[in-house]
C-alpha cells in the first residue's frame, strides 16, 4: 500500500513477510505443501514465533534471548552454520592435489520439463552427471580407475530464473587397483566436449526412459508433449545442440583455500539477503552478475509475486538429496579410502578441530561484555511445521457475501 516504508537492510523474509499473504492467495492453489513450509520457515527465522534460547552471561551476568533460526535448507540466515560444520568435515578429507570444479548445464529446452516434473527430472539429473564421470573417466589413457566426486544441485540462474545445473567438485585424479594414485596432467581433468556429448546422450536417454514409464505425464502448456512423436521430436533436435560443460581448477590451488571456495557452492541458496537492495511499493530490487557482460553488477526489479514466484521455483521436493557423492568419495567407504590415499600420497593426518575449539565456536560469546562464553539457562519450544505454516499463513474465514 501507499503507507509502505523501505526496510533498512532488507532481507528475503522481509519480502515473504510483506507479500507472501497476498501471494498466497492469488495463487495458493498451485504452491506444494514443500514450497509452503518454505515461505513459513524463512519467515519465522530468528523471530520470536521460531522460539528462543536463554543464555546468562558468566562474565557480566547479563541475560542473552537469541531467537532460534529455522534450519530450512532454502533459508539465506541458514547456511552460515552449515557451511562452517560442512567445511570442518570436508577438512579432514582433503587430500594434497589438485581439485577441479566442473559444472553440467541442462539445456534451455528442456527447462520447462525441470519446471514440471522436478522430482523426476532432478532425480535423472545425478546418474547422467555420475554415469558420464565414470565412463569418461574409464577410457580416458591417463585415468582409468576409481574417481572420487562431490555433486552439488543447483536450479537457479542469477535473475532466480530455472536453470538447472550440478557442480562436482573432482580430486584431480584416480585410485587405481594397484592400489595407486594416478594424478591429472596438471590443469586438466577429462576433454570437457567429451563431457558434454555424452552427458546431453545419457540425460535424453533417461528422459526418453521416463517418458516411455509414464513418469512424466505432460499437461497444461506441455499438454502437445503428450504425443510421442513431438516428444521424440523434442528430443532429437536436443542431440543436435551443443551443451554446456566447462570444467576449471579453482583460482587459488592452496588446499584450505579450495575447501572454502567448494563450501561457497555447496551451501548456496537461491539468493543471498546480501543482494536485494529495496523492498517498496510492491516491488522488490535485486543485485545481480550479468555473466553475459562479462560479470558487471546490474539490478532488476520485479513485481513482489513475480519475485515470489521465481523464488519458489528453487524449493527442492520433500526428501530430495542436492548433495551427493560416488567413487572414493562415497558416504559408505569414503574414510577408508581416504586414508589409503593420504598414505599413498605421502600426507600426513589431517589436523581435527579441538573438543574446546568447536565448544568455543558453538558457544556465542555475549553481545554487551563481549565476553563470555554464554551457558544456556532455558529454552521456548520451536513451533511443529504445521503450527508454523499455520500460524504464519491462518486460513482464510470467506463469508458468504
Amino acid at each position: 500500500g501507499s503507507g509502505e516504508t523501505s526496510v533498512a537492510s532488507p532481507e528475503v523474509a522481509d519480502v515473504i513477510r510483506r507479500y507472501g499473504p497476498s501471494f498466497l492467495e492469488r495463487f495458493g492453489e498451485r504452491i506444494t505443501p514443500s514450497q509452503r513450509k518454505a515461505l513459513a520457515a524463512m519467515a519465522a527465522c530468528r523471530t520470536a514465533q521460531m522460539g528462543t534460547h536463554i543464555y546468562h552471561c558468566t562474565s557480566c551476568g547479563e541475560t542473552v534471548t537469541r531467537y532460534n533460526s529455522c534450519g530450512d535448507r532454502h533459508c539465506p540466515k541458514c547456511q552460515a552454520g552449515q557451511r562452517a560444520a560442512w567445511l570442518e568435515r570436508r577438512r579432514q578429507e582433503l587430500l594434497p592435489v589438485e581439485y577441479f570444479h566442473v559444472v553440467f548445464t541442462v539445456s534451455q529446452a528442456l527447462v520447462a520439463l525441470a519446471a514440471a516434473h522436478p522430482k523426476v527430472f532432478y532425480r535423472l539429473l545425478f546418474p547422467a552427471v555420475q554415469a558420464t564421470l565414470v565412463e569418461v573417466a574409464r577410457s580416458s589413457p591417463r585415468l582409468g580407475g576409481q574417481i572420487g566426486v562431490l555433486m552439488v544441485l543447483h536450479t537457479w540462474g542469477q535473475q532466480l530464473q530455472l536453470h538447472p545445473h550440478v557442480h562436482v567438485i573432482v580430486p584431480g585424479g584416480c585410485l587405481s587397483d594397484g592400489p595407486q594414485w594416478i594424478a591429472c596432467p596438471r590443469g586438466f581433468f577429462l576433454p570437457v566436449e567429451v563431457l558434454s556429448e555424452v552427458f546431453r546422450g545419457k540425460l535424453l536417454d533417461y528422459l526418453q526412459q521416463a517418458y516411455d514409464g509414464g513418469e512424466l505425464p505432460m499437461t497444461g502448456g506441455l499438454a502437445p508433449l503428450a504425443d510421442p512423436d513431438c516428444f521424440q521430436k523434442l528430443l532429437s533436435e536436443q542431440y543436435a545442440t551443443d551443451w554446456v560443460v566447462y570444467a576449471e581448477p579453482p583460482r587459488d590451488r592452496e588446499p584450505e583455500q579450495v575447501l572454502k571456495y567448494l563450501a561457497r557452492y555447496t551451501y548456496r541458496v537461491a539468493i543471498s539477503n546480501e543482494r536485494i537492495e529495496s523492498i517498496d511499493h510492491g516491488q522488490v530490487t535485486f543485485r545481480y552478475k550479468d555473466y553475459a557482460r562479462g560479470g558487471q553488477s546490474r539490478s532488476l526489479t520485479l513485481e513482489a509475486d513475480e519475485f515470489l514466484r521465481r523464488l519458489l521455483l528453487h524449493v527442492l521436493p520433500k526428501g530430495f538429496v542436492r548433495i551427493r557423492a560416488f567413487g572414493f568419495m562415497a558416504n559408505c567407504h569414503r574414510a577408508k579410502k581416504l586414508a589409503l590415499l593420504r598414505q599413498l600420497l605421502g600426507a600426513g593426518e589431517p589436523e581435527v578441530a579441538s573438543a574446546a575449539q568447536l565448544d568455543d565456536e558453538l558457544w556465542p560469546r555475549c553481545p554487551h561484555c563481549g565476553e563470555g562464553p554464554l551457558r544456556l539457562l532455558g529454552r521456548t519450544p520451536r513451533p511443529s511445521v504445521r503450527q508454523l505454516v499455520a500460524s504464519t499463513y491462518p486460513p482464510k474465514h470467506h463469508d458468504s457475501s
